[in-house]
């Protein structure tokens, strides 16, 4: 999923935590009426209703959530549709594609209430304010406890790890160019080893024998062995790229609860990825749009975020989960990349990157 369906989305839809959710449709409650404000948002985006509802209450505006598929799909409709925007605020676009937004003129200036409790190392645009950090995650190598511990095989812990031999065959990622933890995974990669060297490391876990599928939902799901979907499904492959927070999900949706995490991160192969929210461009509920942009800095919507969309929050003070704390640690030195330069290589190493492993 973009950073999609990495939340356990169904899970949460399930337990009916998700926002008001709408299909498009342009019927009352659109961002012309003054006492709604629209938000636009890929498919994971999720809050706790009495959350939602304290907002409504205390702003006094109703909010309608048009859900747009994933984080890139959802970034390249707004695109197309900014001259006359489908809602207000846009909720989720990730640093490896915030350039394209930018650089597209997709939001208006705006410093939301609360911007300077934001932790310094997730700012940016500090000139223009065009967004806002709302929540940060890390794209990790998940590996099936149960798997090492059968075969007395030490779990790898960092990229250099996964090109060995004692791990051929093991691992499945997902496709860069339709994926957002495969993109952020390939990025991780360019981080570590530089323009002159993620090729060659790619032709290393090419011959290893790593698998790449389309997407999230079906590596993590259908592919990997420590998944509570994989076991169903008899997944063969337990080393997977997915998120540092994916450990205490198998944790907190199992039925009984496991008094330790079935799966664990390989630290050395993190990629930071910060998610952010902006004003949309000729949004027609400008207010509102404000309101609502403040409101995703409170702590009431910080705190709640990670259990609803698996994600830690930016804001200095607030709290994580006791689950996130003991079983999805964020990483100590994650690999990161400044969103210019993710802006000037995305589309060529993405290129460059199918042309050498999916051909």
């Amino acid at each position: 999923m973009s950073i999609t369906s990495r939340r356990f989305a169904a899970v949460v839809v399930g337990l009916g935590l998700v926002g008001l959710s709408a299909c498009g449709s342009s019927d009352g409650g659109t961002g012309g009426d003054s006492k709604t404000v629209t938000l636009v948002s890929h498919d994971s985006w999720a809050v706790s209703k009495n959350v939602l509802a304290d907002f409504e209450k205390q702003s006094g505006y109703k909010v309608r959530v048009l859900k747009d598929g994933d984080a890139g799909q959802a970034v390249n409709k707004a695109i197309l549709t900014k001259d006359n925007p489908q809602g207000d605020a846009f909720f989720g676009v990730d640093n490896t594609l915030l350039s394209r937004a930018l650089d597209n003129g997709l939001f208006q200036s705006y410093e939301a209430k609360g911007s300077g409790q934001v932790e310094s190392r997730y700012r940016v645009d500090q000139d223009k304010h065009r967004v806002t950090p709302i929540d940060t995650g890390d794209i990790c190598v998940n590996y099936d406890k149960a798997y090492f511990s059968k075969h007395k095989l030490t779990p790898p812990t960092s990229f250099d790890d996964l090109v060995k031999p004692a791990y051929q065959n093991l691992l499945v990622t997902e496709n860069a160019s339709t994926s957002s933890p495969g993109l952020g995974f390939l990025l991780g990669t360019a981080a570590k080893y530089g323009d002159d060297g993620w090729q060659g490391y790619w032709k290393k876990l090419k011959a290893n024998g790593v698998k790449v599928v389309d997407g999230w939902e079906q590596a993590y799901n259908e592919e990997f062995s420590g998944s509570a979907g994989g076991k169903k499904a008899k997944a063969d492959r337990p080393l997977v790229v997915s998120y540092a927070s994916s450990p205490p999900a198998e944790v907190i949706y199992a039925d009984p609860k496991p008094k330790t995490a079935p799966t664990g991160v390989a630290t050395g192969t993190c990629f930071r990825q910060t998610e952010y929210a902006g004003l949309l461009s000729n949004a027609k509920n400008t207010k509102g749009g404000k309101a609502f942009l403040d409101f995703l800095l409170t702590k009431e919507f910080q705190e709640d975020m990670p259990l609803n969309m698996f994600v830690y929050p930016v804001r200095e003070g607030a709290q994580v989960p006791e689950e996130f704390v003991k079983f999805g640690p964020q990483a100590k030195n994650p690999e990161t990349m400044a969103p210019d330069r993710i802006a000037d290589h995305r589309d060529q190493w993405v290129k460059s990157w199918t042309s050498l492993v999916l051909k």
